[in-house]
């Protein structure tokens, strides 16, 4: 297989990000500055010849993938599976709330955050084993190609760790800040060099 180049994106900033909270796949809107920080990255890609853009199919990641395709002459491909970690009934609540009602599961989650989920809510592994066959079907239709991916937080780590060949339980040991903008090259759906990392 050609070699893909992957622009992996991540949405601005979004309402109530001052407070410590899961936002989960509920639809959080984007802040006024998080509206500018999307218009400033995709003026950043003026002139890159992208072939394709998939995002994330909830709407503070839609406004990013939108904006990149109206200046390349594309149509976002929109992805339910590239949706943030689902957290379930955690969704939307404080974590000091969640530790203080579920005291004993958020200290067995941080103990072992690969494979203890949320109530209603998945795992860090199920999120990998959502999102890992659609990297892997997005490299074999764009061999030779750039591409961009817009997505969450918690998505852009785990497969950027899967680029690197670290560990889930690394998950959080990488930041992915409002919009940053990582470059991944894969040679193949098993070997890449990441390039730029929450640039």
């Amino acid at each position: 297989m050609k070699g893909v180049r992957v622009h992996l994106l991540r949405h601005g900033q979004v309402e109530g990000h001052e407070n410590k909270r899961y936002n989960g796949q509920g639809d959080t809107p984007l802040t006024p500055l998080g509206q500018r920080q999307t218009r400033e990255l995709a003026e950043c890609f003026t002139g890159c010849k992208l072939s394709a853009i998939y995002s994330s199919d909830l709407q503070r990641c839609r406004e990013l993938a939108d904006q990149l395709a109206a200046g390349h002459n594309l149509q976002p491909g929109y992805l339910s599976a590239l949706r943030e970690l689902h957290i379930g009934d955690w969704e939307g609540r404080p974590w000091a709330e969640l530790q203080a009602d579920y005291p004993d599961l958020w200290q067995a989650r941080l103990e072992d955050i690969v494979n203890v989920a949320p109530p209603g809510g998945e795992s860090v592994q199920q999120l990998a084993d959502r999102v890992r066959p659609v990297i892997r079907t997005l490299l074999a239709a764009h061999a030779g190609e750039e591409v961009v991916i817009v997505g969450h937080g918690a998505l852009n780590r785990v497969i950027l760790l899967d680029a690197i060949g670290a560990s889930l339980a690394q998950v959080f040991h990488i930041e992915q800040d409002y919009c940053c903008h990582n470059i991944i090259d894969y040679s193949d759906a098993d070997n890449a060099v990441v390039k730029r990392l929450n640039g």
